[in-house]
């Protein structure tokens, strides 16, 4: 990106001038028990005494949010509402100077993190303007934990939610450990703006920040008759079911001291040992819970000590969480210890699933380790795969999923694809993909028998989407959904070691059979024809490759590069249409361009150069 897009000097300049008003007679500083009653003022109580709030903007502000600052922390691949915000910013940051000594602002200082190493202090500065945004500062106080004197770098988050929507935007500014958020009064901007930072300070300091769960899980050993205990990383996008999967309880039988025991929702920061530094005191959710396929979750939520935003609240003052007439992203901030399940009968039934620590244990304390990606798919993936640990970082590289005809009707069925399915990565991604690989394959070297990779499809098989007039789409056939109760016997099996695989289409190992389940129905050629799995198999590619060159662009490893061009090999040659044949166009097929090899490419010398790569 141009030097010219940005300033340095200005940026330098702003922090500079900002430290100075940090600590004006405008600013109030609060405890977290301090912003409970003005917090209340404005909010609405529940029939179980739990809290809600309503914002106006009910999502994060991710197309508006640009990093300002050194060549390192520049997003690549600009669109031009960024390029536009960054254009703008030093004006911007000009009016925050002055807001910051003209506005009333509450200051709260919550801690990242419970570890001896790493536990960032976090400053949030609230705008009091409207005094409804005292909530912002009670809710996010409650997502992190008291600060204490452990070491942690520290960061500063400003909010001023009443600047006007036509300037809506996020400013982080990386070299500074600073965010402003400016026009939007959602909650999610406060949470994740701290955690970017996070994870981009644990990055410099050997760490690397990840966008997954982590939860212990203590399961019986068929093979031994002893109980074994594994730590395990779930990774994926929002609405695959990330938080729902680290709190399920898999069927485990607790009479014989199996368990599920949650550490992390959300972001952790992984280290060279296997350990997993936690980040979070509590959990924010979204809150489209079932009570019998999510209980530990539904109970958190319905304790009074949850906190809602966007929830639906009736008259009579009971919430509704499945109920999204009015906002299709309700979020409640619950508290950890209040993650529990019933077991058995009477007064002491209800089981705590919370692990007692935020943190992962190094691997050399576990029996084993366990990398899951959790995707979403319709079409012809395996509702399991077993990955080798070169294939675990391509799913780290790809980080996809697929849009539903739900949530996108004009994209639905096509890939997403984030790496790491973590959108708050600062500066180059393949630096993370780069630095995921090196730890990966460290760990498999080091404990060959410790660590197991797999990849979990929460979606389904059999969905058939066609193309119709004007570039419109509907489902033709929809998928089949895999059973819940399914997809926890398959990671049962996994963690038992009881399931089998076989060599599949895609490259990977394929699950045959889990544990108490019949998986026989879900065979892709139960569903489509071999034309359409082929044609299936090549849009697959296509779209993992044409990624693959945007993210090698910002200096993806060598072995990387070469290990992604091998697995594109899965696709066959002859392109067909996955669409029915009814609406194909008739005529002459395209003809193909021929198609360069990953391996052909080099990045620009700079990279090569401040990487020691040697290409050729």
């Amino acid at each position: 990106m141009p030097d010219s897009l940005y300033n340095t000097a200005l940026y330098d300049r702003f922090h500079r001038d900002l430290q100075r008003r940090l600590n004006g007679p405008n600013i109030v500083d609060m405890n977290l028990e301090d912003l409970r009653e003005p917090s209340l003022q404005t909010g609405t109580k529940t029939k179980f005494g739990s809290w809600g709030w309503r914002s106006a903007i009910s999502s994060r502000i991710a197309e508006k949010t640009v990093t300002l600052g050194s060549e390192k922390i520049r997003e690549y691949h600009l669109p031009d509402e960024k390029k536009r915000i960054i254009a703008g910013a030093p004006a911007e940051l000009d009016k925050v100077l002055h807001l910051m000594e003209t506005l009333p602002f509450v200051r709260l200082q919550r801690q990242m993190g419970q570890n001896p190493d790493y536990n960032p202090k976090c400053n949030l500065y609230v705008s009091l303007a409207d005094l409804k945004n005292y909530r912002l500062a009670y809710m996010w106080g409650h997502t992190m934990g008291p600060v204490t004197k452990q070491p942690g770098p520290e960061f500063t988050l400003i909010h001023i939610p009443e600047e006007h929507h036509l300037r809506q935007q996020a400013l982080v500014l990386p070299d500074y450990n600073l965010t402003l958020v400016l026009g939007s009064d959602y909650l999610g901007e406060d949470k994740k703006g701290f955690l970017r930072n996070g994870m981009y300070a644990a990055d410099a300091l050997g760490m690397l920040g990840l966008h997954a769960g982590t939860k212990v899980v203590i399961i019986h050993d068929p093979r031994t008759n002893k109980l074994k205990k594994y730590g395990v990383f779930l990774f994926g996008l929002s609405a695959t079911g990330k938080s729902t999967w680290s709190c399920h309880q898999l069927g485990l039988d607790w009479s014989k001291g199996e368990r599920t025991l949650v550490c992390q929702d959300d972001i952790c920061f992984l280290r060279k040992d296997g350990a997993a530094f936690g980040s979070e005191a509590n959990f924010f959710v979204k809150t489209d819970v079932d009570s019998k396929l999510q209980e530990a979750m539904y109970n958190a939520l319905v304790h009074k000590s949850a906190l809602y935003e966007n929830v639906m609240i009736n008259a009579a003052g009971e919430p509704d969480f499945l109920d999204e007439n009015l906002c299709g992203n309700g979020r409640a901030v619950i508290m950890k210890k209040q993650l529990k399940v019933r077991r058995g009968r009477g007064p002491f039934s209800m089981k705590n699933i919370w692990y007692p620590s935020y943190n992962l244990p190094p691997l050399e304390e576990l029996d084993g380790l366990v990398f899951a990606f959790i995707t979403r798919r319709n079409t012809i993936m395996s509702f399991a795969q077993r990955l080798t640990p070169i294939q675990a970082v391509l799913a780290y590289l790809w980080g996809e999923s697929s849009h539903s005809y739900a949530s996108n009707p004009a994209k639905a069925g096509e890939s997403v694809r984030i790496v790491g399915t973590d959108p708050f990565i600062v500066g180059s991604r393949a630096d993370k993909v780069n630095h995921f690989y090196k730890v990966i394959m460290d760990l498999a070297a080091n404990y060959p028998d410790k660590v197991s990779f797999y990849q979990y499809n929460t979606g389904g098989m059999g969905e058939i989407i066609e193309a119709g007039d004007k570039g419109a789409k509907k489902v033709v056939r929809k998928t089949e959904r895999v059973p819940i109760d399914a997809m926890a016997a398959i990671q049962r099996g996994d963690l038992r070691g009881t399931n089998r695989y076989r060599e599949s289409f895609l490259g990977t190992e394929e699950i045959v059979s889990a544990e108490n389940t019949d998986l026989s129905p879900y065979i892709p050629e139960k569903y489509y024809s071999r034309d359409q799995i082929d044609s299936y198999l090549r849009d697959l590619v296509d779209g993992r490759r044409k990624f693959t060159e945007i993210i090698a662009e910002e200096g993806l490893m060598p072995e990387i590069i070469r290990a992604a061009e091998e697995s594109f090999q899965i696709a066959p040659e002859k392109e067909t249409s996955v669409f029915i044949p009814s609406r194909r166009k008739e005529g002459p097929p395209p003809q193909e361009k021929p198609v360069a090899r990953l391996t052909d490419w080099k990045p620009n010398p700079r990279l090569a150069r401040d990487r020691g790569w040697r290409y050729g």
